[in-house]
């Protein structure tokens, strides 16, 4: 993988081979519970309190983009949030268009939520996001009564013109994508009657776990399509406190260093459990990962505990396609694990991973190949193969605007032979801000180089 042109906005990082890593640290706030504490109790009536939300550039964006629309929306000098809400169908016409910056999740889910308000809005972003494809959510609405404007291929910037007479529908998602899901039973809010969404394989329940949370009537069944998730049509919200857990996905990279880091023991609070998030866990001890759970408890309807992690060798195994779902985020750090691994890892039905903030499929098979590992991608499955022991680096990797690239490659760059950098790591503030020392708190070797090239 080739590197891209340094810009003077770009903020290089380069990780050497580091000791063992040890502490205790926090995570950020879930990306995915944050993005819809901002939106429902920017809907509810009464004054949410937030507490754990994460401080990302995606999250503020959502924040941004609900004050736009009339939500009261505050940051205290504590570190809480809260959000004074404007009822069900109670948003404005914002003034200006919603930009979500690389937020691919707030721009899919706002677009369900305006989908149902009468008036119309628009929505931008960065590079990244305008590349990522939004017809997958505008057919369903669109189903709905609402219309759309987009660019060539569905994609940003688009127009949403919405309606408050939508009708009802029952959808069965061609793809399980839990922001699709989740845009439909968002537009079903404020839409007389139930919305119903059926999905081939159970994804992420965040908005149904949370709308019952704030006091919507959320029904899930299992049918012979599938999972079928039904919200009744413009419930009251009532404001209720929510304690935002650690982010599964943004675990994912400390849990991994550790595992391939000889003689590291660290333990990671907080950490969300969700069962449909916790595919990288079960992945990670199917290879042989020394992880063990502490502390277990329920914060906010969702399962939480604290993760104690000692390094351990890994071997290769088969990640089986119906688990991709629960760890679609995941896949490039556990591939990284993968190439320390002895054996073959071989990760199936990852189609979804060519439509993320950049074609992550081949950013897996570039990046590690250039790093020094073999690795093969025949359509939706992707094999690494693993020597047992760390391939060399001493690249450079094109992060392309893709914060989990930028991350995966770093927790390489901390066992790898010789460094790996990153020519821009910015994006990493997206979802982690502050990984880098985090990380090197913990005795990481990650640096990262000021604009004449030099570390900082």
């Amino acid at each position: 993988m080739t590197a891209a042109a340094h810009t003077p906005t770009a903020r290089p990082m380069t990780a050497s081979r580091s000791p063992a890593l040890s502490g205790t640290l926090k995570v950020p706030g879930d990306k995915s519970i944050s993005h819809r504490a901002l939106m429902f109790g920017g809907l509810a009536i009464g004054e949410t309190r937030i507490t754990g939300l994460l401080e990302g550039e995606d999250v503020l964006s959502t924040a941004g983009a609900m004050r736009a629309m009339g939500a009261e929306i505050t940051r205290h000098a504590d570190g809480t949030w809260t959000a004074v809400g404007v009822g069900v169908g109670g948003l404005k016409e914002p003034d200006a268009p919603l930009d979500l910056g690389n937020a691919g999740t707030a721009t899919r889910l706002l677009m369900g939520l305006v989908a149902a308000h009468p008036f119309t809005a628009f929505m931008t972003g960065d590079g990244s996001l305008r590349k990522r494809p939004m017809a997958r959510v505008t057919v369903p609405l669109e189903k709905m009564g609402a219309q759309f404007v987009t660019r060539s291929g569905g994609r940003l910037p688009l127009a949403v013109q919405g309606s408050d007479t939508l009708t009802p529908i029952e959808y069965v998602l061609p793809v399980a994508s839990a922001q699709v899901k989740s845009a439909i039973l968002l537009a079903g809010l404020n839409t007389p009657g139930e919305t119903s969404v059926i999905e081939p394989e159970p994804t992420r329940d965040h908005t149904e776990r949370m709308l019952r949370h704030f006091g919507a009537e959320v029904r899930v069944e299992e049918t012979a399509q599938g999972r079928k998730a039904t919200i009744v049509g413009q419930p009251v919200l009532k404001a209720a406190d929510v304690v935002v857990p650690g982010d599964p996905s943004s675990a994912a990279f400390p849990l991994v260093a550790a595992s391939l880091v000889p003689g590291s023991d660290i333990t990671i609070q907080g950490v969300g459990l969700n069962p449909l998030r916790a595919g990288i866990i079960d992945t990670l001890i199917e290879m042989g990962a020394n992880i063990s759970f502490e502390n277990r408890r329920t914060e906010g309807g969702e399962p939480v505990a604290d993760l104690r992690v000692r390094a351990a060798p890994l071997k290769g195994v088969v990640v089986p396609a119906e688990r991709a779902p629960s760890m679609i985020d995941e896949y490039l750090v556990l591939a990284v694990a993968a190439a320390c691994a002895e054996g073959v890892t071989e990760m199936r039905g990852l189609a979804e991973l060519r439509v993320k903030e950049s074609d992550r499929l081949a950013a897996i098979a570039d990046g590690l190949a250039a790093c020094g590992a073999k690795v093969e991608v025949e359509g939706d499955t992707c094999r690494v193969f693993g020597t047992g022991k760390p391939p060399k680096g001493g690249v450079t990797i094109a992060a392309k605007l893709d914060h989990r690239i930028a991350m995966a490659y770093l927790v390489l760059g901390l066992v790898s032979d010789e460094p790996v950098r990153i020519d821009d790591a910015a994006t990493i503030d997206t979802s982690f801000p502050g990984f880098d020392k985090l990380m090197n708190g913990l005795g990481a070797k990650i640096v990262r180089e000021t604009a004449n090239g030099g570390p900082v």
